[in-house]
């Protein structure tokens, strides 16, 4: 049986016009700013006029440690939100721009699959409404002007060996990961080491999905640190008086947009903050906004439930005041497959042996997701090559863990294949058992919340750091930081920091190698093992094989 292809089933979508899908929310066209036909943004007049209402419940959707295999959780996303409002319910979905530079490299598309997706799909993975130019351009202007203060006699006496601010751009570029600035004589500045991380690791992108309004944006962007003084002390993004110019800047980008899914159904699209480097959740706005609007609010957090739930969690609850009332773990039989060893050329054929074996990484996840307090069904997103034996092992391994698992197969029947599951969650939501607590309190040393993450969820034996890091710890502790949570930055292929140990590892140890204080955003960002800020192309790039058609229609994006 031959299926069609995403962006084939994407290109047949019967879209509606984005008013009437602002009309199934009660928003009038007027606090919609359109951005075409079949995408807008939603006017802050019309989100502080709703905060008074009754929140919906939400559902977090996770999974596994990814695998070349594929999980598709965006899909199972988007499946779920389809699968609610086709039972009857109200429900929306809240997911994550895309970033140029995954799109290019090898990651692809974030819009989801085959009948379970959002559109205007294309839109959303290239350009969409300009809001990762806007934050790079914010991100620019601060760059700009404190390499200008500091060309015009430097009143705040900044150390130029202790400027903390990177430049930004959204590709995967290593060549600028380390760069020297300012050279070519007097006329360009004082010659200074610098480099780029990627948009999508810009404080400025974590500080706007973070924000609960303009007037809060301004506020954090002050609070940055850009740079440092000879004695030591902090010289802040206020310091150098970008941060109104900088909030003008993303007026509009601080605004959710609303896109529909293939069914039509309300989905909000909005920040993009990587899980590995930064807290990888949908924007607080567009969230906090939706559960305003629909009874039930579905979202996702990037990568494996070690990284994105577990700072959905530990940060944007926190920060948010929110609590999940039910989360959603995808897996996939063919995972669990390569998880068992099973090699990627290999998976199409029946192997209940090796499902079993490489279900230790689900029930890792499963148990980690327990100790949050939050009920926990797991999805398997069904490939049309599982077999019976294989889906039957996964649900009896996950019933041995106190869990049940459900296929879903919205990837082939959108809603249809998905009923089964929303049903099961709305149930779970409904019935208020959830009982959500973050990992760690505040009051926790900033060391103590790092080996907290490492030994709970990781199940690391150790977490190693020399004195300079610890002490900077120390230091940041004492100039009032020490009650921000720790955003964990490593790899998303392990629970470990070695991408290539796969499964349920524990007894490892846990490197830090750098950490970061984010004081804008609210968070200290700890970089373990080898992750970068800055990813690199792979041999071959997604970008060489996308092109223009005859027709004048993007081929190879997905």
């Amino acid at each position: 049986m031959s299926y069609k292809s995403d962006i084939e089933i994407a290109r047949e979508a019967n879209k509606k016009p984005i008013q009437e899908i602002g009309d199934t929310l009660g928003i009038e066209a007027k606090h919609l700013l359109p951005y075409g036909h079949d995408k807008a943004k939603l006017s802050q007049e019309f989100i502080d006029s709703v905060q008074s209402r009754k929140s919906g419940k939400l559902i977090l959707v996770t999974a596994i440690n990814p695998t070349p295999a594929g999980e598709g959780k965006t899909t199972t996303t988007v499946g779920l939100g389809d699968g609610l409002n086709s039972i009857g319910k109200k429900a929306m979905i809240c997911i994550r721009e895309a970033s140029l530079g995954p799109n290019f490299g090898m990651k692809g598309g974030a819009a989801g699959g085959g009948y379970a997706q959002v559109v205007p799909m294309e839109d959303m993975n290239l350009h969409f409404t300009g809001d990762f130019h806007a934050i790079t351009s914010a991100h620019s202007l601060l760059s700009a002007m404190l390499d200008n203060h500091i060309y015009w006699g430097n009143e705040l006496d900044i150390d130029i060996r202790r400027v903390q601010w990177k430049r930004v751009v959204d590709m995967n570029d290593r060549a600028l990961r380390q760069v020297n600035v300012s050279l070519g004589g007097v006329a360009n500045g004082y010659p200074r080491e610098g480099g780029f991380d990627i948009t999508v690791a810009s404080e400025v992108m974590a500080i706007l999905c973070l924000s609960k309004n303009l007037e809060d944006l301004e506020q954090r962007l002050g609070e940055m640190i850009v740079a440092y003084r000879r004695d030591r002390t902090p010289v802040f993004c206020r310091d150098i008086k970008a941060e109104g110019a900088m909030a003008v800047l993303l007026k509009d980008a601080m605004q959710p947009n609303l896109v529909q899914t293939l069914e039509n159904n309300p989905a909000f699209v909005h920040g993009g903050p990587f899980a590995n480097i930064a807290h990888g959740c949908n924007s607080l706005i567009a969230t906090n906004t939706a559960l305003k609007l629909a009874d039930y609010v579905v979202t996702e957090a990037g990568f494996g439930a070690d990284l994105g739930a577990e700072k959905f969690m530990n940060i944007k609850c926190r920060k948010g005041g929110l609590a999940p009332d039910c989360v959603v773990l995808v897996a996939t039989v063919r995972a669990m497959k390569m998880n068992g060893g099973v090699a990627k050329a290999d998976l199409g054929e029946e192997n209940v042996d090796a499902v079993n074996q490489g279900c230790a990484n689900l029930g890792r996840h499963i148990s980690n997701l327990k100790s949050f307090g939050v009920p926990i069904v797991v999805a398997i997103n069904h490939f049309v090559t599982d077999t019976e034996a294989e889906v039957q092992a996964v649900k009896d391994y996950v019933a041995d863990q106190g869990a049940e698992a459900i296929v879903s197969q919205h990837w082939e029947f959108g809603s249809k294949g998905s009923a089964e599951l929303a049903q099961r969650v709305a149930e779970i939501a409904d019935s208020g058992v959830s009982q959500f607590a973050p990992l760690y309190p505040d009051e926790l040393s900033l060391f103590e919340k790092i080996e907290r993450v490492a030994k709970g969820i990781y199940r690391a034996d150790e977490v190693i750091a020399d004195k300079k890091i610890r002490d900077q710890l120390k230091l940041w502790e004492e100039q009032g930081y020490g009650h921000l949570p720790v955003c964990m930055a490593k790899t998303q292929y392990s629970f470990s920091t070695d991408p290539n140990l796969r499964g349920a590892p524990d007894g490892h140890v846990v490197p830090v190698r750098e950490v970061r204080l984010s004081a804008g955003a609210g968070f200290v960002v700890v970089v373990c093992g080898e992750i970068m800020t800055m990813p690199g192309l792979p041999r071959v790039p997604a970008a060489e094989s996308i092109r223009l058609n005859t027709s004048g229609e993007i081929e190879g994006l997905f």
